[in-house]
């Protein structure tokens, strides 16, 4: 049976039941997009329109307050200016509603005032028993059951597919653009939440939640300060002896602490307590956005790695030193291969192929030297833990076909496979093409170690804990 805690929090992800607070017929209003994100979703529930200067809204009843509607409400989003915020909770503790999302800024964030409205909220919250997401975020997207209260138009930011990467975010800008380039690379998401304020449900929660969640394989985290430091390193110790967490730490610099202050009005504190914490309970720090994602897919596709020698397959000598290096800059293995396995290598191969590792199959390489060196040299051959294919798919005896020899491989092994496909246009077409068969692929030979790394670090974390 779930813990407590952890079932309070399925009425922001599992409603049956929603009301939108502050619903509008106006498209430049933020209610106008909450509600019309539910009625054009597939929302596996029932939506109501709440806003006292309306009837009707898109042919759907409105109400005065919540207290007026006739059924029980699960969540209710609330999109109303932060004055009018604690009489909103007031009605929804009086009608027992379950969960709230305030989507409202105007709180701690901009000084003493909002921080005294943002404690009466809470209060007011605690005492009927709502749990509270925000305020002053983007709230929940989850495509599963369709739940998507963030209010940036769907033209403007484009929802990722379902998938089983799950977001979590403080900054709703962020959660807002890294959903859109999810979407755009073709990455599914398993839930995302932008939490703001942090007023009762926080990042601990939230990753305790994630942690069981059967649709989730990694989280992924933007945090900018975090109040209950060994929680945290409990709670989080415990997720990853389950799943991968990865996070970026905000306001690192003496400036963007003070700007993490005045953006979700939290604490950021030292970089070096934050990067001891994340040592300490297994969490893969990563220092940007592209990192983030990187990883992440990585990390959805491919398991873990148990150990750190590294296979490295090319068709181009220079891509095969850079991945080298990489590899050596992040403290990687790229062992010599076994000469009975060079020599086995040699008698299929042109004599101008080098067989060592890396194998370089050299610019007239053809698909079946792709399928020779990852079943000899990988599937066949155990004294590497994780294969890099560099594919420069430009060769013109190489086909698009390469793709389905990656796929067959991956679907052999219990070891990582990531690909990198350098090049332009046709390059990132193939690049897709090995993504949709479930293998990672990266432009560079850099970004594609570092994924093989994250994929080592994660695997020799959960060895040593096990």
């Amino acid at each position: 049976m779930a813990p407590a805690g952890r079932e309070s929090l399925k009425p922001f992800f599992e409603p049956k039941v929603v009301a939108i607070i502050g619903a509008s017929n106006k498209p430049d209003k933020v209610g106008n997009t909450i509600f019309t994100n539910f009625l054009r979703a597939d929302f596996k529930g029932e939506v109501y329109p709440v806003n006292p200067k309306h009837n009707l809204l898109f042919e759907k009843k409105c109400y005065s307050s919540v207290k007026e509607i006739p059924k029980p409400i699960d969540l209710a989003v609330i999109a109303v200016p932060a004055s009018i915020v604690s009489k909103v909770m007031e009605d929804c503790a009086e009608k027992n509603v379950k969960a709230a999302i305030i989507i409202s800024g105007g709180f701690k964030e901009t000084g003493s005032e909002g921080a005294r409205l943002e404690k009466e909220v809470t209060t007011i919250a605690k005492n009927g028993n709502v749990r509270v997401i925000g305020p002053n975020c983007l709230g929940v997207y989850n495509p599963e059951t369709n739940v998507d209260t963030m209010f940036l138009p769907e033209e403007k930011l484009r929802r990722p597919p379902k998938g089983s990467i799950a977001l979590l975010s403080q900054s709703g800008a962020f959660m807002g653009t890294i959903l859109d380039w999810a979407a755009y690379e073709g990455l599914g998401v398993s839930k995302a939440v932008s939490y703001g304020n942090e007023c009762d449900v926080d990042l601990i929660d939230l990753i305790e939640y994630l942690a069981d969640d059967p649709h989730t394989k990694v989280i992924a985290v933007y945090v900018e300060g975090i109040e209950h430091g060994q929680k945290f390193i409990r709670v989080v110790k415990e997720a990853t002896a389950k799943k991968p967490v990865i996070a970026i730490k905000a306001g690192r610099s003496t400036r963007g602490k003070a700007a993490v202050l005045s953006h979700t009005g939290s604490l950021a504190g030292s970089e070096v307590l934050y990067r001891m914490a994340f040592k300490q309970t297994g969490v893969v720090g990563v220092d940007d956005f592209e990192e983030m994602l990187d990883l992440s897919k990585a990390f959805a596709l491919q398991p873990s790695a148990t150990g750190d020698r590294v296979l490295i397959i090319t068709d181009g000598g220079g891509a095969g030193v850079m991945a080298v290096d990489a590899c050596e800059h992040y403290s990687l293995t790229v062992p010599e291969l076994d000469a009975k396995l060079q020599v086995e290598l040699k008698q299929r191969f042109p004599p101008y192929c080098s067989t060592n590792n890396p194998i370089d199959l050299t610019g007239d390489v053809d698909n079946q030297r792709y399928r020779i060196a990852l079943e000899k040299a990988f599937l066949d051959y155990e004294g590497v833990d994780s294969v890099i294919v560099i594919l420069l798919v430009q060769a013109p005896s190489l086909t698009v076909g390469v793709v389905d020899i990656v796929r067959d491989i991956n679907r052999k092994s219990t070891r990582p496979i990531v690909a990198c496909c350098m090049g332009g246009e046709y390059s990132a077409k193939v690049a897709k093409e090995v993504e949709r068969r479930g293998v990672p692929s990266y432009p560079t030979p850099e970004r594609a170690v570092r994924a093989i790394w994250a994929l080592t670090k994660y695997g020799q974390w959960k060895l040593r804990k096990a």
